[in-house]
């Protein structure tokens, strides 16, 4: 598979113009393409999964002056997750999107926002990393205000600010990174930075990618964009928005940065576990007010994605011993993966209950789950595994976060995980009992289950909800294992882009 690795943003960029211009023939080839293109995807990111890590010279150049392309553990785990729910992602719109106008402008935006994410999990170039970060951002800007809508363009455009200061914070950290190193790859600058070590100018980097990563991440305080931008966004796109986006653009380039370029520090440790919490408790309270079905699950996101951070955290700190940053790292990256699936799930289903009733509304909905039985079970599926109820997924990967922060001696940190989870519990709850259970109102009798096309997906994701909580240790030896060591071994990480 090393030959092939280009193909990863080659085939959804070469698919984005082939389906616009077979767009042209039949009304019905922009579907076929972009089918077979996320097809073909997640099956070659399965495949990665038992290759060995290997580095990918760019025209034959030699690092540090050519382009490189990395694979490793975190690659294979991230490119399972984008490529896999872009899958399931686009065989839901194939009946979701006829209620839009222009699908193949859709589908062509979307292959464009895959094509910016798998670039910027397989670079191993800082400013290949910008530039693949800006095609995936762009394409989502415009997908989230696709209905054209005042309110999707205007949550549209407050993205499109919020996101352009983060790049533009980005671009600068990496331009300061290049003129005190001189170079761009990611390790040739690690092993010049542990020369240098953490002058102000280095400490201004850090802040810089904390800001610009933090606000793609969507964290606490920078997450005012994405309650905004996940109602007005079609349900698909939420899903990859909530599912993967904030995750490949943000959460992975910071662990990227900050464990194989800047190196693990105690001041970013703490300040990491900080918005970590800080993001778990405001995000997780904002979302018991919410009636609105898919405002609920965008502040939910936010909240979970504290786990991810507060765990990234404690690893992060040098002075903590090596067995608990692993397992503080183990549980992270499989939170990351659970999220992805949960998360995708109940934007999903989100969907499928707007395509049916008309209403996100959560006070003009109930008594979907005798209407919508296989939208109704899934969606109850996803909740229990958000909730970190076992043997669901999300009980494992929040449990080994917490034991992880006992054992640091972060109690206080350990705490807040535990409150926040039932928490979490509490306006799931309020979901399951205002949209699936309690009395159908008169206009929703006439409501049915959503087509084949858009179950699929769901009954795809509830069974992996199940199959990741219940095969749990395989997962962790055959997947987490391998990420989590990929993280930490910063040498071998230089030493697979470097050539040894």
């Amino acid at each position: 598979m090393q030959g092939y690795y280009p193909l990863f943003t080659a085939i959804p960029l070469a698919a984005t113009f082939i389906g616009l211009l077979l767009s042209k023939i039949g009304k019905r080839m922009a579907d076929v393409v972009a089918f077979l293109a996320t097809a073909i995807l997640a099956v070659m990111s399965v495949l990665m999964l038992f290759e060995s890590p290997f580095m990918y010279k760019v025209g034959g150049w030699l690092p540090p002056w050519g382009i490189m392309l990395a694979f490793d553990g975190l690659s294979a785990v991230l490119l399972v997750v984008i490529n896999v729910i872009s899958f399931l992602a686009i065989i839901f719109s194939l009946k979701y999107m006829t209620t839009y106008t222009a699908k193949p402008k859709y589908y062509g935006l979307f292959l464009l926002m895959i094509a910016g994410m798998n670039g910027v999990v397989i670079t191993g170039d800082l400013f290949n990393l910008y530039v693949f970060l800006e095609i995936a951002s762009i394409a989502s800007y415009a997908l989230v205000g696709f209905g054209c809508e005042r309110e999707e363009l205007e949550a549209s455009f407050k993205y499109l600010i919020l996101g352009g200061i983060a790049s533009t914070a980005v671009l600068f950290g990496i331009a300061f990174l290049y003129s005190i190193t001189g170079s761009l790859n990611m390790p040739d600058v690690a092993q010049q930075l542990e020369l240098v070590g953490i002058t102000r100018a280095v400490a201004f980097v850090i802040a810089l990618f904390i800001m610009g990563f933090g606000l793609k991440a969507s964290a606490v305080p920078f997450h005012a964009w994405l309650p905004d931008a996940h109602p007005s966004a079609p349900a698909p796109i939420s899903a990859m928005l909530s599912g993967v986006l904030i995750k490949a653009l943000g959460v992975y380039a910071i662990m990227r940065m900050m464990f194989h370029v800047i190196g693990r520090n105690e001041l970013v440790a703490s300040i990491m576990m900080f918005l970590g919490a800080l993001s778990m408790v405001v995000a997780g309270l904002l979302a018991i007010g919410q009636d609105d079905f898919k405002r609920m699950l965008a502040y939910s996101s936010i909240s979970q994605m504290g786990y991810v951070l507060i765990g990234l955290g404690l690893a992060l700190n040098p002075n903590v011993a090596t067995t608990v940053a692993a397992l503080a790292l183990i549980g992270a990256i499989f939170h990351l993966v659970n999220h992805a699936v949960f998360k995708s799930l109940l934007f999903l289903c989100s969907g499928s209950v707007e395509y049916r009733t008309g209403t996100r509304d959560l006070g003009k909905l109930g008594g979907l789950i005798r209407k919508m039985p296989v939208t109704g079970a899934t969606c109850s599926i996803g909740s229990l595994a958000i909730a970190g109820i076992p043997p669901f997924n999300g009980f494992w990967s929040k449990l080994i976060i917490i034991i992880a922060l006992i054992q640091g001696g972060y109690m206080i940190y350990g705490t807040i995980a535990v409150v926040v989870g039932f928490l979490t519990l509490v306006y799931f709850i309020k979901l399951q009992r205002e949209a699936l259970f309690g009395p159908l109102p008169e206009k929703l009798e006439g409501v049915r289950e959503a087509p084949f096309a858009m179950t699929l997906p769901l009954v795809i994701l509830a069974a992996l909800c199940v199959a990741l909580g219940i095969a749990y240790p395989l997962v962790d030896r055959q997947l987490l294992y391998a990420a989590q060591e990929a993280i930490l071994d910063k040498v071998a990480f230089m030493n697979l882009l470097m050539g040894g």
